[in-house]
C-alpha cells in the first residue's frame, strides 16, 4: 500500500476504528472517515426503540469529533437496507430454522466488505481499513489472512468470510498491536474515545435481549413445548426454543439424577432435546458455504486446528473438501458445543484458511 493511497476507514465512534484512522493519518495516507447508518427497530417507526448502537447519536458525534481532531473528512452514509437484508433477516431466519446464527460474520462479508467497500471504491479509495485485530499478507500473488498478534483480541475468526478481492483492499493496522497498546496510542493522539467502553452485544437489538427481539419478529419461537430425551421421553416443558442453545445446562427447569444438557432443537416438533454429557459431544461435523480464502479448496484432506465459536479454543482436526462448497471436519477428540449455525474456522499456525457454517 503506497503512502499516497486513499484509505476509507469504517468508523464506529469507538477506540479501535478511531486509532486505526489516526495511525493511517500519521503514516501519510489520504484518509476518509466513513460511518454506516444501520437498521434498528426505531427505523420502523416504533419510538420504544433507540437507534442502532453502532451508529447512535453519541457514536456519530464521537466519530465526527475524532475526524475533526485528525483533520480528515467524515461521511455518514445510509446502509439500513443492506444491513436489514443481510444481517437482521439472516439472524431471524437462522433462529427460525433452529440454528444459532452469527450475524457479525454476515455483516463483515456483505456490509463492511461488501456494500461499504463498493462505496469506498466508487469514491476513488484504494483501500478500506477497519479496527479489526488481524493481519493481511501477500504471498506468491495471493493474499493471506493472519491472526492478530494479541491472542486475546484476535478477530481472524470473524474475517474468515473474506475472499481474495476483498482482502486486496483490506487494511488492518491494529493487527500488529494489543488492545492496551491501542488505547495508549489513542491517548497519544489525543482522541476523545481513548478510554471509551466497548459493547459486546448485538448492535441492532435495542434492549440487549435477543429473545425479546425474536419474540417480536417470530412469536412462534417463544411458544412453550416439551423437553424430551434422545428416545422421546417427555421430561418437562421449555419456554420457547429461542431461550436455549446447544450445550446449555442451566435454566432447563427439570429434575434428573444427573446433569442434562441441550443436545438439539427440533423446530418442526417444537421440542427441546436434552441428554447426558456423553450424548452431547461429537467428533464430526459438515460445514456448508465454505469460504477458502485462497480462492480454491485443497486437493484432499488436510490437518488443521479449528474453532467452532469465536471464543472457543482451537482443536486439532482433519478437513476434507466436499462437493457443493461443503467440508467434512473430523476432530481428534469429541467436542461438546458443536452448534448448527455457528462457524467452524480452519487454521494452520497463524494462517486462517477459511471456514463455513456448521450444518
Amino acid at each position: 500500500m503506497s503512502d499516497r493511497s486513499t484509505v476509507v476507514v469504517a468508523m464506529s465512534g469507538g477506540v479501535d476504528s478511531s486509532t486505526t484512522a489516526a495511525l493511517l493519518v500519521e503514516r501519510g495516507y489520504r484518509v476518509i472517515g466513513m460511518m454506516m447508518r444501520l437498521w434498528s427497530e426505531s427505523e420502523e417507526g416504533d419510538d420504544r426503540f433507540v437507534s442502532n448502537r453502532c451508529c447512535s447519536p453519541e457514536a456519530v458525534a464521537d466519530a465526527r469529533g475524532v475526524c475533526q481532531t485528525l483533520g480528515i473528512p467524515f461521511y455518514l452514509l445510509n446502509f439500513e437496507a443492506a444491513f436489514k437484508q443481510h444481517v437482521v433477516d439472516f439472524f431471524v431466519d437462522g433462529y427460525a430454522r433452529g440454528t444459532t446464527p452469527n450475524p457479525c460474520l454476515e455483516c463483515n462479508r456483505e456490509v463492511k466488505f461488501g456494500a461499504l467497500l463498493v462505496k469506498a471504491r466508487a469514491l476513488g479509495a484504494d483501500h478500506l481499513a477497519t479496527g479489526h485485530y488481524a493481519r493481511v499478507r501477500q504471498d506468491r500473488g495471493l493474499f493471506q489472512l493472519l491472526k492478530g498478534v494479541d491472542p486475546n483480541k484476535d478477530q481472524s475468526y470473524a474475517l474468515h468470510v473474506l475472499n481474495q478481492e476483498q482482502l486486496t483492499h483490506a487494511v488492518f493496522p491494529l493487527g500488529e498491536h494489543t488492545k492496551d497498546e491501542t488505547r495508549a496510542m489513542a491517548r497519544r493522539f489525543g482522541l476523545r474515545v481513548a478510554d471509551k467502553h466497548e459493547s459486546q452485544d448485538l448492535c441492532f437489538i435495542a434492549d440487549g435481549d435477543y429473545r425479546h427481539f425474536l419474540q417480536r419478529r417470530i412469536p412462534s419461537l417463544l411458544v412453550p413445548g416439551d423437553i424430551v430425551d434422545a428416545r422421546g421421553k417427555v421430561l418437562g416443558r421449555h419456554q420457547g426454543l429461542a431461550f436455549y442453545t446447544i450445550g446449555q445446562r442451566k435454566g432447563l427447569g427439570i429434575a434428573a439424577g444427573q446433569p442434562l444438557y441441550v443436545i438439539a432443537l427440533d423446530t418442526a416438533r417444537n421440542t427441546l432435546v436434552v441428554g447426558r454429557a456423553d450424548e452431547l459431544g461429537r467428533q464430526e461435523l459438515v460445514a456448508g458455504g465454505v469460504n477458502w480464502i485462497s480462492g480454491s479448496p485443497p486437493d484432499g484432506e488436510i490437518e488443521v486446528t479449528a474453532k467452532i465459536r469465536y471464543r472457543a479454543a482451537e482443536a486439532p482436526a482433519a478437513v476434507t473438501p466436499l462437493a457443493a462448497g461443503r467440508a467434512r471436519v473430523v476432530f481428534h477428540l469429541p467436542l461438546r458445543d458443536i452448534t448448527p449455525g455457528q462457524a467452524v474456522v480452519f487454521y494452520q499456525d497463524e494462517l486462517c484458511l477459511g471456514g463455513g457454517r456448521i450444518q
